[in-house]
Order: C-alpha cells, then structure tokens, then sequence
C-alpha cells in the first residue's frame, strides 16, 4: 500500500496518508484537498529466518557492484 506524504496549504498540517486508486488525499485536520506533497524516502523490509543480510545491488551513484556507498569507500590494501 503506497503511503504518501503531504502539507496542507491551508493550514499547514504535516501528514501521511494511505492512497487507494484514483482517490485524493485530504487533510486530517482541516479536510481541504490542496495539498503540497513530499518527497519521502522508503525503507524495505525482508524477513529472513537465517538472520542473514540479504543480497545487495549496485550502488546508486556509481554503479559499483559492491553495493551502496561503495563509491565513498576507499581501497587501504
């Protein structure tokens, strides 16, 4: 379920709704539809019964193939 995050124009509320569909937001507080949405990071979750982490891509930025932030690590060999 995609969950959006938004701030009222007319008062200013700061919140996160649940959007089905073609349905619209509306503020919580006040009801007003005009809405200003946010950029939201996301975060994923696995269950794993291993406990074991789970496979990573490449890195966003670079392309290194050992995973994020690989670009900012340094080889000290």
């Amino acid at each position: 379920m995609p969950i959006f995050e938004y701030i009222c124009k007319q008062c200013e509320h700061s919140f996160e709704a649940l959007v089905y569909g073609n349905e619209q937001a509306e503020c919580p507080k006040c009801h007003s539809r005009k809405l200003v949405p946010q950029l939201s990071t996301f975060a994923v979750s696995s269950k794993s019964s291993t406990g074991a982490m789970p496979a990573v891509g490449p890195c966003g930025s670079c392309g290194d193939p050992s995973g994020p932030g690989a670009c900012s690590r340094r080889n000290f060999n």
